[in-house]
């Protein structure tokens, strides 16, 4: 997992541009840089699109709504090759579901697939905010790679249209004897996918149609973990 190394303060923006050109900070960027930073013309910071491109800026003119800024460097860092997915169940309590978005992020996940699961109890989902979230972690950690989030996907369809390539496994309490822990479990050569239960857990027949498609069953450890602790547990072991 790579970490850009950034000690200017950082920002996320959609337009990228070219050594020595100008670029407008949008509104939101633009005050947090004049009015809670209080950052001045001539003063420097950086900025990333999400995508690896990590730029280094000069501030010309800082104004509350539109702070304009001359770009003096470019570095553009690869994705890790190996790509690491947590599939897992949209939470009753939005506030939870937050707060793996950020550990995840955090930790270097690459994609994320909110499920919707037999016990799903919830199915409203703000993508919007759930993304902004994952900027916010992004920026704070220090890295230049977004995670992928998808739309909310039934369970059903992501198991049969998952990459057979990849490492599959399936974390669940359904069959305790007959699972392995998913740290013993991981090939680091090859892409890996989790999927992660609801509240009350997979179905039997879920945790069937899995084992089904290839996918892997494995425990997270010896305790029973709410859904949204299972996906930081799982995000850190795929990326240890």
């Amino acid at each position: 997992m790579y970490h850009c190394i950034m000690q200017l303060p950082v920002f996320f923006t959609k337009e990228i541009a070219q050594i020595n050109q100008l670029l407008t900070l949008d509104e939101d960027t633009s005050r947090h840089v004049s009015k809670v930073l209080r950052m001045r013309a001539g003063e420097s910071l950086q900025l990333t699109d999400g995508n690896g491109n990590l730029l280094t800026a000069e501030i010309t003119d800082a104004h509350k709504k539109h702070s304009n800024v001359k770009i003096t460097g470019s570095l553009f860092t690869e994705r890790p090759a190996r790509k690491t997915t947590i599939a897992i169940s949209l939470l009753k309590n939005a506030n939870r579901f937050e707060w793996f978005l950020e550990k995840a992020t955090e930790l270097g996940i690459q994609e994320i697939v909110p499920l919707l699961c037999d016990r799903t109890e919830r199915q409203h989902f703000r993508h919007e905010r759930m993304q902004a979230v994952l900027i916010s972690a992004m920026l704070q950690s220090r890295q230049c790679w977004l995670p992928e989030l998808s739309e909310p996907v039934q369970l059903t369809t992501f198991i049969q249209n998952a990459n057979e390539s990849s490492q599959n496994f399936i974390a669940h309490l359904v069959d305790e004897e007959e699972r392995k822990n998913l740290r013993e479990e991981i090939n680091f050569s090859s892409a890996s996918i989790v999927l992660i239960g609801p509240e009350g857990d997979f179905t039997k027949e879920e945790v069937e149609l899995a084992l089904k498609h290839g996918f892997i069953p494995v425990s997270l450890g010896n305790t029973r973990l709410r859904t949204e602790t299972a996906g930081v547990v799982a995000a850190v072991l795929l990326n240890q």
